[in-house]
């Protein structure tokens, strides 16, 4: 059976493995990569920037739809396809849940992704190697925004209260990779709440899917 939704993106990316978090928890058949129907899309290249004019991932792919921005593309496939509801039908709980979606999203990601992961990913420094000074710099507003997420949460199963929701499918990417580094107990305590809401999110048999994935 061919795919609902194409996702364009690699699928190491936090925000591509966003999306297909949600499209596994409402079952949604998707594919995912920088080549669409075969064909190679230069990252950045005139072809993806046609497909969003900001040069990002991911850009979902729905027949001759095309969407861009994470948060957007989750409440579109959370109102166009069957399954488990990723929103609450509550006006303000349906706020707040776009609320955390966006500052996750903003200024989670920016202090956890891009300030510090893609550091110790793709290090910029001399050879190629780690710039330590930058990962130091940064760990402070990883602590911070981690300790924010851990009172939002507070004792609730999940970011928002009792669902799972958009505002889940974004952070546990972040989360999860966190949590894989040497140092993660400096991070995030082992006995902490957090902690155990990571372990939560890895035992849902969407995140198995996703985070132990290899590209399709």
């Amino acid at each position: 059976m061919s795919a609902q939704v194409h996702i364009l993106g690699p699928q190491f990316s936090t925000f591509v493995r966003t999306v297909m978090l949600c499209c596994e928890e409402k079952g949604v058949s998707y594919s995912h990569g920088f080549s669409i129907n075969g064909e190679e899309v230069e990252h950045k290249g005139a072809q993806h920037l046609k497909l969003n004019p900001f040069g990002k991932v991911p850009v979902l792919i729905h027949g001759d739809r095309k969407l861009y921005e994470t948060a957007s593309i989750c409440r579109y496939l959370d109102a166009q396809f069957d399954g488990p509801t990723l929103q609450p039908e509550d006006v303000y709980q349906r706020a707040l849940v776009d609320q955390w979606s966006a500052a996750i999203s903003l200024y989670v990601d920016q202090a956890i992704v891009r300030e510090y992961l893609l550091e110790l990913a793709f290090p910029k420094g001399e050879n190629g190697e780690v710039r330590w000074n930058k990962v130091s710099e940064a760990q402070p507003n990883v602590i911070k925004m981690l300790q924010i997420l851990e009172a939002q949460l507070g004792d609730a199963v999940f970011i928002c209260g009792e669902q799972y929701t958009i505002a889940d499918a974004l952070a546990t990417p972040m989360l999860d990779y966190l949590s894989n580094l040497p140092h993660a107990a400096e991070l995030i305590a082992p006995g902490s709440s957090l902690n155990a809401y990571v372990g939560r999110m890895r035992q849902r048999p969407a995140a198995k899917t996703v985070l132990t994935a290899m590209a399709r």
